[in-house]
């Protein structure tokens, strides 16, 4: 072992004994050498594995093209994915969201990129939109948590994030109190895009949970409305079929 290989070591030890990562699942200390998730806690998130519907992505009971959902209404995306099964991965990704924990960001776009990478080159993206936050809801939070997995999968995968083509000019209630009608209303006339901004033909909306699809819609509306021709998106979790 070299000098330098045993310094690293220590530096890493000193450094996880006074900022410590903590497991997006149990958030408990991440043992030193168990990487970002604690070995115990890695199997609980659940993947999305085949059959998924080929629209949203959304597990499905047995092989059918689309989920229930994708069947009784159309999209302005194209298609998209989703990593992870929203109940497996739900815990963690509120603390993510509403406590502070932007250390689960590098994890999970790490694992984004791994599972969900062939997916993105496939459809060549010429750039990644994170779901933009209203000024108010930004303030409140501090950080966007669609923006931060965006840089960091855009990092990973060689591809342009931008961040600033669309703005939520509406503070929307948030979409989990709302039945499906009310998402509507709720969302309607609540992005903007400056005239003339954008220049991308194929974009991947990235956002933290897909559940009906109605803000990734949102935004894709007003993307084909600027002149963007291919809407597709990427998430971190995705609700159920039931």
């Amino acid at each position: 072992m070299t000098e330098n290989t045993i310094w690293n070591i220590g530096k890493a030890r000193v450094l996880n004994l006074f900022f410590p990562l903590r497991c997006p699942v149990c958030d408990r200390p991440v043992p030193l050498g168990e990487g970002r998730i604690c070995q115990n806690c890695a199997g609980k998130l659940k993947r999305i594995e085949p059959p998924y519907c080929m629209k949203c992505g959304k597990s499905l009971s047995r092989e059918e093209e689309y989920c229930r959902d994708c069947r009784s209404r159309s999209h302005y995306f194209l298609r998209g994915r989703a990593l992870y099964e929203y109940r497996s991965a739900a815990a963690g990704i509120y603390r993510f969201k509403y406590a502070s924990r932007e250390e689960y960001a590098l994890f999970y776009a790490e694992q984004m990129a791994l599972g969900l990478g062939e997916f993105i080159r496939r459809v060549k993206p010429e750039g990644i939109v994170p779901v933009p936050l209203s000024k108010e809801r930004l303030k409140l939070r501090g950080y966007n948590q669609a923006e931060l997995l965006a840089k960091e999968v855009g990092r990973i995968l060689h591809i342009p994030v931008y961040t600033n083509l669309a703005k939520r000019i509406k503070n929307t209630v948030p979409q989990k109190e709302l039945n499906e009608k009310q998402r509507q209303n709720n969302l309607k006339k609540a992005f903007k895009i400056e005239p003339n901004v954008v220049k991308l033909k194929t974009i991947i909306i990235m956002d933290d949970i897909y559940t009906t699809g109605t803000t990734i819609d949102a935004l894709a509306e007003v993307f084909l409305e600027a002149g963007a021709e291919n809407i597709y998106f990427v998430t971190l979790a995705i609700g159920s079929t039931d």
